[in-house]
């Protein structure tokens, strides 16, 4: 029997393509359970590269000189375009404004990983808890004590 392939051969294909469909299936499941872990909104932003603070200035100059002008993507070439023609010295007020941001943010950075290890829970800000445990005693203390409530009577 010339080509045909014997039985044996072909059960063990069979069995390995079934196993790899079952790993796959099992991935899927530990993927779907583990379920996308979402940003904290407290947690600084990163700051802008000297590019991006350039970039923010040269979109305004570029509005003004071509109000007509309404593609993303022409004012991003442009501003590319000039940034790589730009000597080291014309970028150095930039790369001094962005190393601002980023010590500020470094800053920001520790305080908030600080507020983490305190174990801060981070839905609600310290002074909005402050409050809230406030307005239970409040609400406890206008309590009568008898458990009715007063009613007001005109």
């Amino acid at each position: 029997m010339r080509g045909g392939k014997s039985r044996a051969v072909a059960s063990s294909n069979d069995d390995t393509k079934v196993a790899g469909k079952r790993k796959a299936a099992n991935n899927q499941g530990k993927r779907a359970k583990r379920g996308k872990v979402g940003k904290d909104p407290n947690k600084p932003k990163r700051p802008p590269s000297a590019f991006f603070v350039f970039m923010d200035e040269f979109r305004k100059e570029f509005q003004e000189k071509h109000p007509e002008n309404k593609k993303v993507s022409v004012v991003s070439k442009a501003c590319g375009d000039k940034w790589k023609s730009m000597s080291e010295a014309d970028k150095a007020p930039y790369v001094a404004k962005a190393a601002k941001r980023k010590a500020e943010y470094e800053k920001s950075m520790a305080s908030y990983n600080r507020k983490q290890s305190e174990g801060y829970s981070g839905n609600a800000s310290p002074v909005e808890e402050v409050v809230e445990e406030g307005s239970k005693s409040e609400v406890d203390d206008e309590d009568d004590g008898n458990g009715e409530e007063e009613e007001d009577v005109e």
